[in-house]
């Protein structure tokens, strides 16, 4: 027993020892009471974990700075607007919302980088408190689009009647409406009568755009194949049916909307579960490195 003790690694834990060298003549069977165990070093895995954790999360943290920075250029290409041309306040505006979320992705991936860089309990605790939080709001919002589909679906219906009420106020809205009735082939909230509501389309306002529809509710908006031609709608309320049909898309959106939707369900639901192993497979990375921290803490 006094051979084998001898041939482990221990170093002194004395103070005229401290720096680890053995006296001529010291040996581990002198006084075994006086030396302890070797803090363990981090295993070659360990380390290829702490650095991959790191790089993992400074992607996150570039995209989280992508998304700020365009939601900033947002906000300041909507200041120099006009008063009148800037849409919505501040409080309400849509590019808030990619500030935000840029925001909080960069601040929850800077603490996971430096956490795995510098194995820091305090951050890696962070990271993953944030991480979960992310995780809960998640499932809170896929119970919700299950439980709660009707009232979705009329949030929904009122949302895009609100679009089509305030379609020249909010820049934001008139483009999510174009992108959408272009890209859709569809004109309306029901049909392309909808747009009757809208104080500058409805018959009876004062302006050159009385009786008419916008310009992405036409089945061909460019002249010669290259012009945009924004006058293509103009007046198709006014017609019937059959002379409406041939100039602009007379369906409404809301049928075509909740049709792509469910055509999409298989994409978001591989998309939400993509997300959520991207986002465990940067908790167990983290949870090593906190193991790893851990560990070595514990013999200090």
């Amino acid at each position: 027993q006094v051979s084998r003790l001898a041939e482990l690694p221990y170093s002194s834990c004395s103070d005229d020892d401290a720096d680890g060298v053995l006296l001529p003549g010291d040996t581990a069977e002198q006084d075994p009471s006086l030396w302890c165990p070797v803090p363990p070093k981090p295993s070659t895995f360990s380390h290829c974990v702490r650095y991959l954790a790191f790089l993992w999360n400074l992607l996150f943290l570039l995209l989280g700075l992508l998304l700020l920075a365009v939601g900033v250029w947002g906000l300041l290409a909507k200041a120099t607007l006009p008063r009148g041309e800037r849409g919505a306040p501040l409080s309400s505006d849509p590019m808030l919302l990619f500030v935000l979320g840029g925001l909080g992705a960069s601040t929850v991936s800077l603490a996971g980088c430096l956490g795995s860089l510098r194995a820091s309990p305090c951050l890696l605790r962070f990271f993953l408190g944030a991480l979960l939080a992310f995780v809960g709001l998640e499932v809170l919002g896929a119970l919700l689009v299950l439980l709660a589909r009707r009232r979705l679906r009329d949030g929904l219906r009122d949302l895009l009647l609100l679009c089509l009420l305030r379609y020249q106020e909010d820049p934001d809205l008139q483009f999510l409406v174009d992108e959408v009735q272009r890209s859709l082939q569809c004109c309306g909230l029901e049909s392309y009568h909808d747009w009757e509501d809208n104080p500058y389309f409805n018959c009876s306002a004062p302006g050159v755009q009385a009786c008419g529809v916008p310009a992405s509710c036409c089945q061909d908006p460019l002249e010669s194949g290259s012009v945009p031609n924004a006058q293509c709608g103009f007046g198709v309320l006014a017609l019937g049916p059959a002379a409406a049909g041939a100039v602009v898309h007379v369906g409404g959106c809301g049928a075509a909307l909740a049709a792509w939707l469910r055509g999409q369900a298989g994409a978001i639901a591989t998309g939400a579960t993509v997300l959520v192993l991207v986002e465990a497979v940067g908790a167990l990375m983290a949870l090593r490195v906190l193991g790893d921290a851990a560990a070595f803490r514990a013999w200090g």
